[in-house]
Parts: C-alpha cells; structure tokens; sequence
C-alpha cells in the first residue's frame, strides 16, 4: 500500500502549504499529483481483482483436466507412452475445447497448447490410430459401390475405310452394390486392436447388348444377388511411440473368411453363364501391411503398403460343358497415401490415393470325363488389374462418443469403381 501512504504524506504536505503562503500555481500542481496518485491506487485494485478472478479460472481448467484425465485413466497411467494413443490425446483436447471459458476479464490469455498427435477420423479404412486399452468400439457402416462399363465391339471386316461389312455389338453394363456392415473393435492395449467385421450384402447388375443387323436387336439382363457377406478378423500393432520426430508404424493382418456365397456356389444356366451374383468371395484369404502415420500440425500424413494372399481351391464342378478344376484367385499388393487436417476440434477432412495391382487368376478347365492318353485339360490366364482410386473424406464429431464418417472413392483407372461411398458412425465405450 505505498501508494496509500504516499497520497497520506502528500495530503499532510499540502495542508501544511496550504496555510503558508503559497504560490497558486504550485498548489494546482500539487493537486494534480493527489488526483493521479488517487487514480493509480484505483488501478492498483482492479488489478487485484483480476487476479483474483484468473486464479479461480485457473483452477477451475485444473479441475476439469482432473475430471478428464480420471475418465482417460490409460493416458495418465502410461505417460512415457502417450504418444502411443494419438487418439486419447486427441479427445481430450476436443472434449477440454468444449467446455466454458470464464466470460470475465481474466487478463492475457495463455498461449494455446500444442496439439503434436492428433486422431483425424477421416482417414481411410484400416489408417487411423488404435483403440484405447480397454475400450470398445462398435462401427455400423453403409457402402455403395457403383461400376458401369461400355464395350463396341466390331464382328467382320473394313473393304475401305467407313465401309464395315459384318455385325457391330454394343455392350453396356452397370453394376451397383449396397453392403451394410457391423465392426467391433476392442483395444487390448495402448498398441494392440483386434477388430472383426462382417455384414449383409445386395447386388444388381443391368447389362445391356445392343446388335446391329438388318435391325436393331436389344437385350436386356438384370441379374441381382443378396446374403451374407464374408467375415473379416483383423488385429493392429504400433510399432513404435512416434517419439523424437519420428513416424508411427502400424502393423496390420486380415483373415478373410469365405462365409458369403462365392462365384462358383450359383446357379448356371447350360451356357455356363450365371443366374444371380455372388455375395462374397468364395476364398479364403490373408492380408498383411503397414501403415505410417506422421503427424505434423494441424493434421497426419499417412501411407501404407499391403498384400493380399488369395488360397487356391478345387472347385471341381461342370460348367457351360467343362469341368472347372483348380482356380488360384490372383494375389494383390496395394498401396496408399494422403493427408488429413483437423479443420477444428470437432471436424476434419482428408485427401489421398489408393492403387492396387491384382495378379491374374488361373483357372484349370479340363474335359468333363478325361480320358486315357489325351490332354487334362489347359491353364486360363486372365488379365492383370490395375484398381486406382481418389480417396476423399470428412469427419464430424457428434458427441465425445459418436462420429459421424464419409469416405468417397472415385476411380481414376478403367478397372476401378466409378464411385464408392461409406457411411460410418463408430461409438466408443
């Protein structure tokens, strides 16, 4: 209280001039001094006050990092791996941005903590962070996928150019497919998820053939497929914290179980041509990669690098007049990169790349009763397939527990997808 004391001595001075004589000017000035000196013991209270009131805001914010810290009981039990669950840290920023701030004067404010690792839910499938030990969580999806594709086709000959003797076919294809899926995940540790997958799934093709002739002859086939898609078990590791500006590596498995029906489990007519469309696979198969993600405010840079292994089976069935034997599906490698940017603690958006290539399938044909001393039959080699897709996506944050995902596919090659969409709304337990 100096500044009390001072206007104390000041005004005992002032009385004492005052009953000398004293000049007036020196009196107003004296005056003056009193009234500035009033002023800053006024200021000097305000300022109490506003530290008063900012050390209960404060403690207000450590009482709310208290509550969340008890509920994300993983990250504060295993601070020397807390760059191991990225998605974690992630919540707790969004959940702590959601709460009051002190409307009041509080002074400057502090500077904004760094967000180093963030969860962007609107990575693709398969290259997000793990889920927290201990929790779970259930992921309803909806996909659409849409193909179509047109073929000319020219059956004769040219005598001169633009003078075509012989038939001309038109083919037009469009494919649509709706699966709805249910996935659990569970977090057995801060680096370890299984997960298992699997889901109902409707098909339609419309195919149309155009033949020109004396007359134009045009067919139409629709052919639909419905039933249980193929089941899916998958587990996730982190390979290492992310610490020291390096990159978090995941490593990822599949096991594909054949649980929908396959290619060769429907109905053919004599022509060997299919009345209705599968709904799965029909093989089993394994999958195995690694994801990196790097994160670099405000968002990931993520890529990812896998393979597909397809087992062969015996099919051993006459169809169209031949007895398809073996068939070894064809293997694929894939790979994946992009970026995803958290917008703001609620919604965030991504863009990357995907491409495959998908080795031929082999498929032996053979007589429908072999015999002694002829041929057992030829080796049918498909094509290789190139699947290149752009991969778009955004992210919503309903409430600390639901999410709301969009991912979008657009195909850049003749092999890939026109389009496919996947709605998800994961919850968190």
């Amino acid at each position: 209280m100096a500044g009390a004391s001072a206007i104390a001595i000041l005004a005992v001075s002032f009385a004492g001039v005052a009953n000398a004589e004293v000049d007036p000017e020196v009196a107003a000035r004296l005056q003056t001094i009193e009234a500035r000196l009033a002023e800053q013991e006024k200021r000097l209270a305000e300022n109490e006050r506003l530290i008063s009131e900012q050390r209960i805001a404060l403690q207000g914010l450590q009482q709310a990092k208290d509550i969340l810290l008890g509920e994300l009981d993983e990250v504060r039990a295993g601070q020397t791996e807390a760059p191991a669950n990225t998605n974690s840290q992630f919540q707790v920023a969004q959940q702590s941005g959601d709460r009051p701030l002190p409307t009041g004067p509080v002074g400057e404010a502090p500077p904004a903590p760094e967000i180093q690792e963030q969860d962007v839910a609107a990575l693709p499938e398969r290259a997000g962070v793990l889920t927290p030990r201990g929790r779970f969580v259930v992921d309803p999806s909806i996909e659409y996928v849409r193909s179509s594709a047109n073929r000319l086709v020219f059956r004769g000959i040219e005598i001169v150019p633009g003078i075509n003797f012989g038939l001309i076919e038109a083919n037009e294809a469009d494919r649509d497919t709706i699966a709805h899926n249910l996935g659990v995940r569970y977090g057995v540790t801060n680096r370890l998820e299984l997960e298992m997958r699997g889901g109902w799934v409707w098909r339609e093709d419309l195919i149309t053939t155009v033949q020109q002739r004396d007359n134009t002859l045009t067919r139409v086939r629709r052919l639909n497929g419905e039933g249980w898609g193929d089941l899916e078990l998958g587990a996730r590791y982190q390979l290492n914290s992310g610490s020291g500006g390096l990159p978090i590596f995941v490593a990822n498995g599949r096991l594909k179980a054949p649980t929908g029906e396959g290619p060769f489990d429907l109905r053919y007519n004599e022509a060997g041509v299919a009345q209705e469309l599968a709904t799965g696979s029909g093989f089993w198969g394994a999958e195995a990669g690694v994801t990196m993600l790097y994160p670099t405010d405000p968002g990931v840079i993520f890529g990812g690098l896998t393979y597909v292994y397809n087992r062969a089976e015996d099919v051993n069935k006459i169809i169209g007049g031949a007895r398809v034997g073996e068939v070894d599906p064809g293997d694929a490698i894939g790979m994946n990169m992009g970026y995803g940017m958290s917008l703001n603690p609620r919604f965030s958006i991504s863009f990357g790349y995907s491409h495959s290539y998908i080795f031929p399938t082999v498929t032996h044909i053979g007589p429908i009763v072999p015999q002694d001393g002829e041929p057992s039959g030829i080796d049918a080699r498909s094509n290789e397939i190139h699947v290149g897709s752009m991969l778009m996506g955004w992210s919503f944050r309903l409430t600390p527990r639901i999410t709301l995902s969009n991912n979008f596919e657009f195909g850049v090659t003749k092999d890939a997808p026109d389009m496919r969409w996947v709605l998800r709304i994961p919850y968190r337990f």
